[in-house]
């Protein structure tokens, strides 16, 4: 399969495709945030890389070149956000792929790559990834919306938690 996948950066057309890919499989992700992601792209602000087996759209992940995450941003550490893989295409080697794109695309600006994975199920194949890889706890404990979370916190588990990662690259 790895031959087969073809990485490049998103265009205005696959705004509606990326959206469609995933509502087909049960995933809210509106038109508007791949429209963000142009623009983003556009200024500078992220790389947005996207995948494609046979032209056909399977995954994507931006680099956000200044993270929003304070400990990140502290020590110029660019930020792997937002990585999907539509479901039927995990665990192909999309995800590795996009990832050492990511990561040879950051190494030129920076030695070190940030991550960060919620924390439910739905993560658990990006838990595995990430740590495969690499990627190791940046030991600020669980985050809530990019800021650490105090000892008593009480806080409900949903896609703003997240643990984050670092990786010397």
């Amino acid at each position: 399969m790895q031959e087969n996948i073809k990485l490049r950066p998103i265009k205005k057309a696959d705004c509606l495709a990326i959206s469609q890919a995933f509502e087909k499989q049960g995933w809210d992700k509106p038109v508007a945030q791949y429209e963000n992601y142009l623009l983003f792209q556009k200024s500078g602000e992220r790389d947005v890389i996207v995948a494609c087996v046979n032209n056909e759209f399977v995954g994507y992940l931006t680099v956000k070149w200044t993270s929003d995450y304070p400990y990140f941003k502290e020590k110029n550490i660019p930020e792997i956000v937002d990585f999907n893989v539509l479901k039927k295409y995990q665990r192909l080697g999309i995800g590795s792929k996009l990832m050492d794109e990511a990561e040879t695309r950051i190494r030129r600006v920076s030695a070190y790559a940030g991550i960060g994975v919620g924390l439910y199920s739905d993560y658990g194949p990006a838990q595995i990834l990430y740590s495969n890889r690499g990627y190791r706890p940046d030991g600020n404990g669980l985050v809530k919306d990019h800021f650490p979370l105090q000892k008593g916190s009480v806080v409900a588990i949903d896609d703003s938690i997240a643990l984050y990662f670092v990786k010397e690259i």
